[in-house]
């Protein structure tokens, strides 16, 4: 394999709705993966595209597979009240929220061009979020065995991360 592919496609997507997104991210990683399938079998090298995808959604609540659905403290009444939606992810982690003025980044990458370590990968966008909020001039940090990112005590990124294939979605 060719491991200096590091070229990244930027899409920003707006305003989005959750499932839609969600679809495309599927198409996406459908793509890379038929690609490392097709360069196994045919013992060719075509190289596998990397995305980044920026998108706002509408009001959201997403439980990843390892999450309770009991941890989702607001009703259903107050869901349809602002226009929420609730949808159970195959993704880890449990209820994270996203809404208008969030800016939320899925990268589609296949680490396979990169490296093979879920844990590695988790810290470097853990780093990229640290490195951002010190851009912006805030102190932002890990919490010693947790996944995220923390300005002081208030979670201000949250990491829900799935990997087949060595390709990154969510």
């Amino acid at each position: 394999l060719d491991a200096m592919n590091k070229n990244i496609q930027f899409q920003d997507l707006g305003l989005k709705d959750y499932k839609a997104t969600w679809k495309y991210q599927e198409e996406l990683f459908k793509e890379i993966v038929g690609l490392k399938i097709q360069n196994r079998r045919e013992e060719t090298d075509l190289e596998t595209p990397n995305y980044f995808l920026f998108v706002e959604h509408p009001h959201v609540y997403t439980l990843g597979k390892s999450g309770d659905a009991g941890n989702l403290l607001a009703s259903e009444d107050f869901l349809k009240a602002v226009n929420a939606t609730y949808v159970p992810i195959d993704r880890g982690g449990d209820i994270t929220y996203h809404g208008p003025g969030q800016l939320v980044g899925y990268p589609i990458l296949d680490l396979h061009r990169h490296f093979t370590d879920l844990h590695k990968y988790l810290r470097f966008l853990e780093e990229v979020m640290i490195s951002v909020c010190a851009d912006y001039g805030f102190e932002a940090g890990r919490k010693e065995k947790l996944t995220g990112v923390w300005v002081g005590e208030e979670k201000i990124c949250a990491l829900g991360v799935k990997a087949s294939r060595w390709v990154t979605i969510h």
